[in-house]
């Protein structure tokens, strides 16, 4: 897994959020997870293919995804994770991905994406395409999202 891969997911983030309303958005940990996952929360998958291929899945715990999807509804309460709560989550996926795709093509690295699916509760077994999963962490406002991304060799 090449670590230069993460740069199009951080350069998303950095440009996506603050058009969305997060005044701060930065970059925390990066590290190296195995194949098979078992997450809770929130759970986005996009799958990538062309010159790579795999896939990225978003992971944002419940509370967290609640304020995501506020902030993104102009600051419309988010009790729960209902249809338009949901969506707006999904098409967050849809606008990050997309502009990491954009950045990857800018490297001369084309890829397209699938349309974004999505998962929530707890203890979700998520089986990645390889066997090294790059786990960078992005805080939105101080809002965490992990972003998987794992890519075939």
């Amino acid at each position: 897994m090449d670590v230069a891969h993460v740069n199009p997911f951080i350069d998303s983030f950095m440009n996506v959020m603050p058009q969305l309303g997060f005044a701060e958005v930065r970059k925390g940990g990066l590290s190296v997870k195995g194949q098979e996952l078992v997450c809770s929360g929130v759970i986005i998958l996009v799958g990538i293919v062309g010159t790579l291929k795999g896939n990225v899945v978003y992971r944002i715990d419940t509370e967290s995804a609640k304020k995501i999807a506020s902030t993104m509804m102009m600051g419309m309460a988010v009790e729960q994770l209902d249809e338009m709560a949901r969506s707006a989550l999904s098409e967050l996926s849809n606008m990050l991905t997309a502009t990491a795709a954009t950045g990857f093509a800018n490297n001369g690295i084309a890829i397209d994406i699938s349309t974004p699916t999505l998962l929530s509760g707890e203890n979700i077994s998520v089986k990645m395409s390889s066997k090294q999963v790059l786990s960078l962490e992005v805080l939105a406002n101080d809002i965490p999202v992990e972003v998987l991304i794992s890519f075939e060799k």
